[in-house]
């Protein structure tokens, strides 16, 4: 009987234990999900991500319309860990792939330098961008791809507040890109020169916390007979869980 009854208490004590116990457990306290649409070339698909904050970095699934609307599939599908600032490892399932990238800021000269290096693991390509803050209005950026001649120049300026100016020198095509952007409260357009390809693009964008986000842009190559413009539209949805 005493037996019996030490053993009732022993289990009453860990009931009210095991709340205190779960509660120090860690438990995601935030969870987005992500869905994006996009149209290009007569072609139209869908993305879904779900992301996971876990302490000082994120966990995130993506996939696309292919893995849901055909079937449990693996196509398309990516796991990704984020931390903000620091790092970002991508892994391709299909194609057992992986693609890193990794964030620092120095200081030169008191400015800040935001250096981002970029490794493409199954497409042998390696990237290595700088930036350089030389105050609110004024930035200068290189990007350099390992193993080859592509380096690339820009300088931004920012006027007003709401127009931005970016001429952009390729050192490898020794031709110069420009482009030009306007901001209207939620609302951005720009315009878009590459004299190496020829191509000109005018593009509209918003990012609104209540209406969502979107991309539209037309493309015209000004070289080629045909002027008909190439449609790209890309809307995206975040919903907190």
């Amino acid at each position: 009987m005493q037996t019996e009854n030490y053993k009732n208490k022993k289990i009453e004590r860990l009931r009210q234990r095991l709340p205190l116990y779960l509660s120090s457990l860690y438990l995601p306290k935030e969870m987005k999900t992500s869905l994006k649409g996009r149209y290009k070339n007569d072609e139209s698909t869908a993305f879904i991500t779900v992301a996971v904050n876990a302490g000082d970095v994120k966990l995130l699934a993506s996939m696309s319309d292919a893995n849901i609307i055909r079937g449990p599939r693996l196509n398309n599908l990516t796991f990704t860990i984020e931390k903000p600032g620091s790092f970002i490892i991508d892994y391709d399932v299909p194609n057992k792939d992986f693609r890193f990238q990794f964030m620092n800021s120095i200081r030169v000269g008191e400015k800040p330098l935001k250096l981002t290096y970029n490794h493409d693991h199954g497409g042998h390509r390696t990237v290595m961008d700088g930036a350089l803050v030389l105050d609110p209005a004024n930035k200068v950026s290189a990007s350099y791809i390992f193993g080859t001649r592509n380096v690339k120049v820009k300088y931004s300026y920012v006027h007003g507040g709401d127009s931005t100016y970016e001429p952009c020198y390729d050192l490898g095509n020794n031709v110069w890109d420009f482009s030009v952007s306007k901001r209207l409260c939620d609302d951005v357009f720009k315009g878009t020169y590459q004299s190496w390809t020829r191509d000109f693009a005018l593009e509209w964008s918003r990012n609104s916390k209540f209406n969502g986000k979107f991309k539209i842009s037309a493309t015209v190559n000004l070289a080629g007979e045909s002027k008909v413009p190439k449609i790209f539209a890309e809307s995206t949805w975040d919903l907190d869980m």
